[in-house]
């Protein structure tokens, strides 16, 4: 498989010369020798059907935001008053089709004439109702309107009335904003959340016919805050399951009372709050997932933390497996993000784009951001005909692009907990640990193009969990005894399981269990604590042939992961551990201990059920390395645990995101093109298109197939339909295709 490790590093210098310029060429269809081994052995998968079609759904009868398709947000600042072209803002949102617009009431500076003590007019205001101006304009163009609101700073006036406002370092001292000083951190626990922001919500509902609320930056994301008041004092200390207990009350507190708030003048309104994070949102996902009726995913670009370019698209996952089929959207950013940022200036095309393309191919709403509106609309506007034309492309296929339901064989256990309280084993010495091992279980299920959800470790039970053939759960360390039970149900129901290095060893309260709490499904027993690396990883020599170590051949071992769990030995395993020794010197770099008993992979099966647990941190490894020894284990471990059963099965040249989804007029199968030397890091510069992807599936008895369309291709291709099994090819990908199967 081509990605930037070995694009960079081996890929083109060891082309031949011609073929390694092709490679590096843009907008060039690149053959599949050059770009990827997709599938490099095993038998043709299995097609399993598709489950039976949904009931039909009146859109009228939907709550409205479950019809917004496309939503557009200038976010503004204290200027823009003085320079922003209000007409023109709304003729721009408007032509490019979007549903409704976000304008700032906001709450650090008020962009309309407030009475709320502390909410203080921005220095350009001069007395004028530019909020209600705003909302006017795009009442009158037909499009909604959020007043958007932002909780989480305020000014010195309100510190010096009210100190227990603000946020507090261990010393006592207030947290000041790292920008800019004269702001102050607001504590989500003071009565900050209490009083003054449900004033500017009632006093906005009461001036202006607005749809719904939303506070920008609360509650936080990515992490839990650090906060040392009189009163968060008292409670458990930050980054603890006792804290993140405390944490997940006060926030769906503060939702639903906002929420009863927004309600109070239009029944049809609600609250929302800034969201995302991909796996390590702060508030618990399952809890918000019942509580919300809009998920915002606030996942504008590439992080130094994230520096993938599947970071939309996980977060899109994400919303599928907790919002039940409610809306949710991305914020994709038309700005520069990254670790050097430049907020208003346009990204870079391509890389924008792609933002675009993952937000729908994952399921959520458009929703295209810019900051500032000098000389009317932005010095720089470049970024205007890229969002307006995605937009209204969009626009055109609106029944296809919005999904009903996803179609996947594979589930993937997201450990939320996890994510956010388990710091990995002390020999690691990472912070990002779990972020790490996300990113290695995500690229392998793509190079693999396996069709996958993920599963949120709270909605484990039978009857959502049982449509999967596989769960996988990439060292999920910490479950409850509910939820490991709730895993034994599903594999007792014929369910398979593939886990890894501390699974289920830690309870819900970080509380470290004496052995696994699968241990007896995963026939496992721990025999000691976490080995790391210090020079030489350790190994897995091979002990016998099995389907996971298919397409290996002329090596007694393979590589393992960078820590592991020793387990007690097994009888007949097809791995077993060679300890890691010395790497330099060379004349000391060989195994003082070639052959143990201890086992580096547990394979066994169950009736209909097949199990592989790892006692290593293999998927992180693999992230950390890209080794291909790796990434084959367990790849061949997914087919193995999953009968080589596929949903859909895509077959050609290149990396790429698989999406399936069912649609009102059929199924849409959707193709993101990540076939670039800058997938792994930096932006996307240009496009390396793809050659023919053929796509197979087997639909429901007595389905009936009228058109195959390529959405963005804007063409339709011929297709095959025998004994329900669909057959048809896309000649081309660029970045991105959407092929859309109407029934007839």
């Amino acid at each position: 498989m081509l990605n930037r490790r070995n694009f960079l590093k081996t890929g083109a210098a060891s082309l031949p010369l011609a073929a390694a310029v092709e490679a590096l060429r843009p907008n060039v269809a690149l053959s599949v020798e050059t770009i990827a081994d997709v599938d490099a052995g095993g038998a043709t998968p299995k097609l399993i059907p598709l489950p039976l079609r949904l009931a039909p759904i009146d859109p009228a009868t939907l709550p409205w935001q479950e019809n917004i398709r496309r939503v557009g947000q200038s976010n503004m600042t204290e200027h823009d008053p003085a320079v922003m072209n209000i007409e023109e803002w709304a003729d721009f949102w408007h032509s490019a089709k979007a549903h409704v617009l976000f304008v700032s009431v906001t709450g650090i500076l008020a962009f309309y004439p407030s009475k709320v003590k502390f909410h203080r007019p921005g220095k350009f205001l001069n007395g004028r109702d530019f909020f209600g101006e705003c909302v006017a304009a795009a009442k009158k163009r037909g499009m909604r309107c959020v007043a958007r609101m932002s909780p989480d700073l305020n000014w010195g006036d309100a510190l010096e009335a009210h100190p227990e406002w603000a946020m507090r370092h261990r010393d006592g001292s207030v947290q000041f904003s790292g920008e800019d000083p004269r702001l102050f951190k607001t504590c989500m626990f003071s009565t900050y959340m209490d009083d003054y922001v449900p004033a500017i919500m009632r006093e906005v509902s009461s001036l202006y016919d607005v749809d719904c609320f939303y506070t920008n930056g609360w509650p936080p994301i990515g992490s839990l805050p650090k906060c040392h008041c009189a009163i968060c004092s008292k409670l458990p200390p930050s980054d603890t399951p006792a804290y993140w207990k405390v944490f997940n009350e006060r926030v769906l507190q503060l939702w639903q009372e906002y929420d009863a708030i927004a309600k109070e003048k239009k029944p049809d309104s609600f609250y929302f709050a800034n969201l995302g994070g991909n796996l390590r949102c702060g508030p618990n996902l399952d809890r918000l997932g019942k509580t919300a009726v809009w998920f915002q995913a606030d996942n504008q670009g590439r992080t130094y933390e994230d520096p993938a370019v599947w970071g939309c698209a996980l977060q899109g996952r994400v919303c599928n497996a907790v919002m039940d089929g409610k809306f949710s959207a991305n914020v994709s950013a038309a700005y520069s993000t990254g670790v050097v940022r430049w907020r208003n200036a346009t990204k870079n095309p391509a890389e924008a784009s792609m933002w675009l393309n993952q937000t729908l191919a994952s399921g959520m709403a458009l929703y295209y951001h810019f900051i500032g509106s000098e000389a009317g609309l932005g010095e720089d506007r470049r970024w205007q005909k890229l969002g307006a034309d995605y937009f209204q492309w969009a626009a055109k296929h609106d029944a296809h692009l919005k999904p009903r339901r996803s179609i996947a064989n594979i589930g993937v256990v997201i450990g939320q907990s996890t994510q956010l309280l388990y710091p990995g084993p002390a020999v690691a010495h990472s912070r990002d640990y779990m972020r790490e091992t996300t990113h290695g279980v995500y690229e392998t299920l793509l190079s693999g193009r396996f069709a996958f959800d993920f599963v949120h470790e709270d909605r484990l039970e039978l009857e959502r969990v049982s449509k999967y053939r596989a769960l996988l759960l990439p060292n999920i360390a910490m479950l409850s005894d509910r939820q490991c039970d709730q895993i034994r149900a599903y594999a007792h129901s014929g369910g398979s399981i593939m886990a890894s290095f501390e699974t289920s060893l830690y309870d819900e309260n970080l509380k470290q269990r004496a052995d696994f709490g699968l241990a007896d499904l995963l026939g496992i027993s721990r025999a000691g604590d976490v080995i790391g690396t210090n020079g030489n990883a350790c190994y897995g020599r091979i002990e016998r042939s099995h389907p996971v170590l298919a397409g290996f051949a002329n090596t007694n071992w393979l590589p393992c992961g960078q820590n592991r769990l020793p387990l007690r030995p097994v009888q007949d395993p097809v791995l077993t551990v060679v300890p890691g020794f010395v790497q330099y010197p060379p004349e000391l770099a060989y195994p003082p201990v070639p052959h143990t008993d201890e086992p580096a992979v547990m394979l066994r099966e169950t009736g209909h059920s097949r199990f592989a647990y790892f006692p290593a941190d293999i998927e992180r490894t693999f992230w950390l390395t890209g080794h291909g020894d790796l990434l084959r284990l367990l790849h061949n471990t997914i087919r193995w645990i999953s009968r080589d059963e596929r949903i859909v099965h895509v077959e050609g040249g290149g990396f790429l995101e698989m999406f399936a989804w069912e649609t009102t007029p059929g199924y849409a199968v959707h193709l993101v093109n990540y076939t670039n030397p800058n997938a792994h890091h930096g932006w996307l510069n240009a496009t390396y298109p793809l050659t023919a992807q053929t796509v197979t599936m087997k639909l429901a008895a007595g389905a009936k197939v009228k058109t195959v369309e390529l959405l963005r291709a804007d063409t339709r291709v011929p297709f095959r339909l025998e004994d329900e099994v669909l057959r048809f090819t896309i000649p081309r990908v660029e970045d991105y295709e959407v092929a859309a199967i109407t029934l007839g």
